[in-house]
């Protein structure tokens, strides 16, 4: 296994660099008509569907309406048909964080936890961000270990987006161009790769992966594992898009407009179609596993789930930021309050997660980026940074990694 270099590359603003084409490309199309859209009208917008597909997903913010025909109205029997691989087995859930390029360290924490022969088989997985591109892997399991590594480790900016001219720039929705890194994802996410998850679905397993309908500006929940089973016309181009939707943004979250939104087709109640656009999970959330409107302690008993269901969550990014003069132009400064207000954002998640685990009785466990980790990315996508970052946490979590019970200045009496 590859050592973490000693010394790190200076920090070149690479992301401060977009702001002053945003900005100019937000003065020159406010003088301009963008193209239009067939955008869901207000009144279908709760209802509006994927055809074919009744439950590819949900809000985020708000339990499932189908929840209760579909689970609670089920004999014993009937449930244990349907959840064959979930039914009375404990219970292991995975949640897996924003962060850019520092999803290095969740895939490196995951391939070395393989390697300490003690990862489970998590029967729920959740991904958002960068997090989305890890989430379909850890859900297959160690198998796709080699898969995690190369992406995380063998890429840089140039493999994975495209800054575009200025005369692009006039007619579009962003400043850089995603497809590059759409076509690694298709490159990843295989017929045999769908099919397994699809498998993994019919077991009762879930994989959920976040966005954000921009329209309606709320989180979206969608269930990769009931899209990849319904055997419908365009499932693979719909998981991709919703990974895409989720992770084009993964490099810097904090430069709004620097990355397209992905428009994906819906179907009214009226029976037309239109489109939706979505964006970044992480806008709306850092990480999530189920709305706290849930009542978890019922879905437990109904699935007779013994012992206590553990949830781990993994934060790709450092708790605190690094500390950082900041310059007195307003690009920096917006720049750096922006990435204050999403760190906030992700304390806030894992509070909000730690009081659903407590309140529904799961065993709580964090990992993050030590603090004392001394690496900074040279570009959104830097391969050195993105090697070493692994490298620490393949070895943290075959050592046996120091998973926190609490979320940061917590203090729990029993």
């Amino acid at each position: 296994m590859r050592e973490p270099p000693t010394r790190y590359p200076r920090r070149i603003p690479v992301v401060r660099a977009w702001w002053p084409l945003i900005l100019l490309m937000a003065l020159l199309q406010a003088c301009t008509t963008g193209p239009a859209r067939n955008a869901v009208p207000d009144g279908q917008a709760q209802t509006a569907g994927i055809p074919g597909i009744e439950r590819a997903r949900a809000w985020g913010d708000d339990p499932p309406l189908w929840l209760d025909p579909s689970l609670f109205a089920l004999s014993d029997a009937e449930v244990r048909a349907e959840f064959p691989g979930i039914y009375g087995r404990p219970h292991d859930y995975l949640a897996i964080s924003g962060g850019g390029s520092d999803g290095a360290f969740g895939a490196g924490l995951l391939n070395g936890w393989t390697a300490a022969g003690t990862r489970p088989e998590f029967t729920i997985v959740t991904g958002i961000s960068t997090g989305a591109l890890i989430a379909p892997f850890a859900f297959l399991g160690p198998e796709y270990d080699a898969a995690l590594r190369g992406f995380y480790t063998r890429y840089a900016t140039k493999d994975l987006l495209r800054k575009r001219s200025w005369i692009e720039i006039l007619g579009t929705e962003s400043i850089a161009d995603t497809a590059p890194l759409r076509d690694k994802i298709t490159e990843l996410i295989t017929p045999e790769v769908l099919e397994r998850i699809a498998a993994e679905g019919r077991r009762g397993r879930r994989l959920f992966i976040g966005t954000v309908n921009l329209d309606q500006a709320r989180p979206v929940v969608w269930d990769i594992t009931e899209i990849a089973a319904s055997g419908q016309p365009g499932t693979p181009e719909l998981i991709r898009d919703i990974m895409l939707a989720s992770a084009s943004a993964s490099a810097s979250a904090s430069v709004p407009g620097a990355f397209p939104p992905v428009h994906i087709a819906v179907e009214g109640a009226d029976g037309r179609r239109y489109e939706e656009m979505h964006v970044d999970g992480g806008t709306a959330t850092q990480v999530f596993l189920y709305p706290l409107g849930l009542d978890w302690k019922r879905v437990l008993r109904k699935l007779e789930v013994p012992g206590t269901p553990k949830v781990y969550v993994v934060r790709n990014s450092k708790i605190m930021l690094d500390p950082e003069a900041v310059p007195r132009r307003l690009p920096a400064i917006a720049e750096r309050s922006i990435s204050s207000l999403i760190r906030t954002q992700g304390i806030g998640d894992m509070y909000r997660m730690f009081l659903g685990a407590k309140r529904d009785g799961l065993d709580y466990n964090l990992a993050s980026v030590p603090e004392d980790f001394p690496g900074k990315s040279a570009e959104p996508f830097d391969p050195v940074y993105m090697s070493a970052l692994y490298d620490l946490g393949y070895r943290l979590a075959r050592a046996g990694y120091p998973w926190a019970k609490t979320p940061p200045g917590t203090v729990v009496t029993e």
